[in-house]
């Protein structure tokens, strides 16, 4: 299969990446990301531990590792018009923090409105960068209170 970009020549940038640490323990930490977030202006609809599943599903030995699904309301019902719904295949936009040693996490996101746009999701360019330009000051405002 050709890939219709080349994923090494993708720059962070053009994909909304973030990722900080924090000095902190694993619950202490999803706690403190949920919070900073909603505080942000996100809810979080969706949350789920993927290690504690695969640890429990086929003993995978996964070390803490967890999604928080962040949704800004005003902004997802924009990108679903914007995306003649499209990117609710997407959603939620993903923050993830594992563990990378005790009273060590790391916080990950991409925007999952930069990656439509590299995808050619969008039916409405003018506002799907409005939106990129909107989400990202909400996800910069969050990354700076983590």
């Amino acid at each position: 299969m050709v890939l219709p970009i080349d994923p090494s020549q993708i720059d962070p940038d053009d994909i909304g990446e973030a990722q900080t640490t924090l000095e902190m323990g694993h619950e202490e930490a999803i706690e403190h990301v949920r919070d900073v977030f909603t505080d942000a202006g996100f809810g979080v609809p969706v949350e789920f531990s993927p290690s504690e599943m695969l640890n429990e599903k086929i003993d995978a030995g996964r070390d803490p590792y967890y999604v928080l699904g962040a949704c800004n309301p005003e902004v997802a019902d924009r990108a679903l018009k914007a995306t003649d719904n499209k990117i609710g295949a997407l959603m939620a936009c993903n923050v993830v923090i594992w563990e990378e040693e005790p009273g060590r996490q790391r916080v990950y996101h991409v925007s999952i409105m930069r990656i439509a746009r590299l995808l050619d999701m969008s039916v409405d360019d003018d506002e799907m960068a409005s939106i990129i330009a909107d989400t990202g000051e909400l996800v910069d405002a969050a990354f700076e209170n983590l």
